[in-house]
């Protein structure tokens, strides 16, 4: 994916490079999927590289560490050693962050400088966090650390503390749809159209979705949002359109689209339809917030997500 819309962090992050001293620590902050993991790799690699040193490929440069999420069992990890597909931890463990510490001792490899990337830094655990923060307290000569987060709240206030920021901001829908038709040129427009209005300025989030086809379920939701759904026409069709099985992404991805389609109507609706809106949303906000863990039944789902959309439209609808 391209990295557009970053030239504000690009200045910023190149003013500093120039400067004589360079902060040691920075927290790249910003909506999931903007690009702020790209941009880490990029800016780490124009760090490290020395004048005349011949650079390895990023993924085997010996001067970016990026500590992972290791493999979640006994079991996944011999997967992982036979070199088969494996299931990651969720988060980063402590032991992750002291094995990077240990290579901290040692000077950088190939010139003045190292870079360490946390991606996302949300992921790390309590005891995990207390230790990088050691190394944010005292940093290693020539060591700076990138710091990538989606909800910044997450990281311990003494870590934020010691970090310069670096902002990306959710793109416009120009740059939206700049990416996208780049990345995406087999998709039609409708289907476009439905994954940038759900991703809400992510272009991570719209390149997924588009693998979704949302193109009819945000026709559906349109309609329920104008017209109502007195019959239950329109729920069946929004049930269908889901799927029977639907994957969690897909789930995901219909919670996303219907959130976007009420916030995009706003704009045209009374008063008394507004503050019925923002209860609606309300209400998605909370079905969202359980996907992840909740086995919905499909049916049931598309049920719940049309009638608190048709309710946008019609009053006398309860969710």
């Amino acid at each position: 994916m391209s990295l557009i819309g970053h030239d504000d962090a690009w200045r910023e992050w190149r003013a500093a490079m120039a400067g004589e001293r360079m902060h040691h620590a920075w927290m790249l902050v910003g909506p999931k999927g903007t690009g702020k993991g790209l941009f880490a790799r990029a800016a780490a690699a124009e760090l490290v590289a020395q004048a005349g040193v011949p650079q390895p490929p990023f993924d085997h440069h010996p001067d970016i560490l990026i500590p992972e999420h290791p493999p979640e069992n006994k079991e996944e990890t011999k997967k992982r050693d036979d070199g088969q597909a494996y299931k990651r931890k969720r988060s980063i463990p402590v032991d992750e962050v002291r094995a990077l510490q240990h290579r901290l001792v040692t000077r950088p490899t190939l010139g003045p400088r190292r870079a360490v990337i946390f991606d996302p830094a949300d992921d790390l655990e309590k005891s995990a966090s207390n230790a990088l923060l050691k190394s944010l307290e005292e940093p290693p000569v020539g060591t700076f650390f990138l710091l990538v987060t989606h909800r910044p709240a997450r990281l311990l206030p003494t870590i934020r503390s010691r970090c310069r920021i670096l902002r990306f901001p959710a793109l416009t829908d120009a740059e939206m749809n700049r990416i996208v038709a780049q990345e995406t040129p087999q998709a039609d427009s409708a289907t476009r159209a439905a994954a940038i209005a759900a991703a809400q300025g992510s272009p991570g989030a719209a390149l997924d979705f588009v693998d979704q086809d949302l193109g009819a379920l945000h026709r559906i939701m349109q309609q329920l949002v104008a017209e109502g759904d007195a019959q239950f026409t329109l729920r069946g069709e929004l049930a269908a359109q889901i799927g029977a099985r639907p994957t969690r992404e897909r789930i995901q991805a219909t919670l996303d689209l219907a959130r976007a389609v009420l916030a995009g109507n706003l704009r045209g609706m009374s008063a008394a339809q507004q503050a019925r809106v923002v209860d609606v949303h309300a209400a998605l906000a909370q079905l969202t917030a359980e996907a992840p863990t909740a086995n919905f039944e499909p049916g049931l789902l598309a049920m719940e997500i049309g009638g608190l959309l048709a309710s946008a439209a019609m009053p006398r609808e309860t969710a």
